[in-house]
């Protein structure tokens, strides 16, 4: 696919790292706000070129970048009700100050095919065995600009540092619900294959009616559906499962359907987008009956994105150096029998991009960061296409860039190849991660958020720029 050119143009500057970058038309105005929520608690929007601030959360969540800066807690996720401009109501995804705890097990982890021990490791003694606790609240916006916290709809105990999801929260516009996405709970290969387990609630995408009443103070945190008091399971569903890391949720109204698009973070060898139109959700009522009453529950219809077995389009794999040619390494598959086991029930990705890639119009990347569909016609080239971004290119000398990046709709939502998109913008000798992607309400302007570091820590590195032709 051929390469674009655009231009970015920079909106805000000097701004903590952005996790969502997303627009709304606030109470008693005409005009669409932009958003940009930072991961160490702040809520600003932009308005006529000046920039406030909403909210400020920041002593409510933990504190971050303890172990070198790098983290991925924080404010994660942020949406604002369908009916925000007449009910004000909004939701945040966060992690709760006071949580931490020690994480699941100690030390790193790697499976090894060689030793059946470590593909069947269990979450035990997971009331103390944790790292911390995310909530998802449901939040109101006073008539007189102030806001408040309304109700706790989820406390999630989480195993580790990372994969909690980013962009998390995001309301459908088929059916009004508001979809939470969340990771596999973290370290990494997913050792205690939470994403396939259908009762945890790692590795899922869920539907929350919102509307339903699930007043109950401060419910317990949990680490699985069964544990949920019946008010709150109830207003559940499961919309996919086998998922690693993801950047959010996002739609494309195409003709009068919807296309689903989910970017999997990938773990050493590739990141995937999948797409897709159909889906059967699951009520969590009906996973904890049928385990109650011990019978298999029916989740053929259900999306798989198939991890731990497979990571994209390629099965899960253990990279180790050759002994006899240091520029080589051996892939050896790391969970056989899942890939398997999985091979026929899980969606296909759209497109992925590779960590390894030595063609000449690819990029070799490192993490997804952003799946969005731009609906506009100022960058003729992209209209009607699927944006996604990348951390940072792998085979980037210093300093340091992110990727944009895009590919064509497919209806049929089959496997579809890459273009990349090439800025026109010096960012001199900082680096540039890019984090983050967002759209106004409907798809016609693109907005990126780019760090200067890959640490939380390293304050006031934040750029949200405009992508424009």
């Amino acid at each position: 696919m051929e390469k674009v050119n655009v231009r970015l143009r920079p909106v805000v500057s000097n701004i903590n790292l952005p996790t969502v970058i997303k627009t709304a038309i606030l109470p008693g105005d005409s005009t669409e706000s932009l958003f940009i929520a930072t991961q160490v608690g702040e809520i600003f929007y932009v308005r006529n070129g000046n920039i406030k601030l909403f909210l400020d959360i920041r002593q409510r969540i933990i504190e971050l970048g303890t172990n070198g800066g790098y983290d991925e807690r924080g404010l994660l996720g942020l949406a604002f009700h369908p009916d925000f401009y007449n009910n004000g109501h909004f939701y945040l995804h966060y992690t709760l100050a006071g949580t931490q705890g020690p994480g699941a097990i100690s030390g790193s982890f790697l499976p090894n095919p060689c030793n059946p021990n470590t593909l069947s490791l269990k979450w035990n003694n997971r009331e103390t065995n944790y790292d911390h606790t995310d909530t998802v609240e449901e939040w109101i916006l006073l008539p007189t600009g102030q806001a408040q916290s309304r109700r706790t709809l989820l406390n999630l105990r989480r195993p580790f540092m990372n994969h909690n999801g980013v962009n998390s929260l995001n309301f459908s516009p088929e059916t009004g619900k508001l979809i939470l996405t969340t990771g596999d709970g973290g370290s990494g290969y997913d050792p205690f294959n939470l994403s396939q387990d259908i009762m945890e609630v790692a590795g899922k995408i869920i539907e929350i009616d919102v509307d339903m009443n699930t007043f109950m103070g401060n419910p317990p945190a949990v680490t699985r559906f069964n544990e949920l008091p019946e008010p709150i399971y109830r207003s559940l569903s499961v919309i996919a499962k086998g998922v690693r890391n993801i950047p959010g949720i996002s739609f494309q109204r195409y003709y009068n359907q919807y296309i689903k698009y989910l970017g999997n973070v990938g773990q050493d060898l590739v990141e995937s987008i999948f797409s897709f139109v159909y889906y059967t959700p699951i009520p969590v009522t009906e996973i904890i009956q049928a385990s109650s009453q011990g019978r298999e529950l029916n989740q053929e219809a259900l999306i798989n994105l198939g991890w731990r077995g497979w990571e994209g389009n390629l099965p899960t794999s253990v990279i180790r150096g050759c002994s006899t040619n240091s520029s080589l390494a051996q892939e050896t598959i790391a969970y056989f029998n899942e890939a398997i086991s999985t091979s026929a029930g899980r969606i296909h990705p759209l497109t992925c991009y590779y960590h390894i890639d030595s063609r000449p119009d690819k990029f070799s990347g490192s993490a997804l960061t952003g799946v969005q569909p731009y609906m506009g016609s100022e960058i003729p080239d992209l209209s009607g296409c699927v944006i996604f971004t990348d951390f940072s290119s792998e085979e980037s000398p210093p300093p340091e860039r992110g990727v944009l990046a895009y590919t064509k709709v497919r209806p049929d939502c089959k496997e579809n190849d890459y273009g990349i998109i090439e800025p026109d913008y010096n960012f001199g000798n900082q680096s540039s991660f890019y984090v983050s992607l967002g759209t106004n309400l409907n798809q016609s302007r693109l907005y990126l958020g780019v760090y200067g570091s890959s640490n939380v820590t390293d304050y006031n590195k934040g750029t949200i720029f405009e992508i424009v032709e």
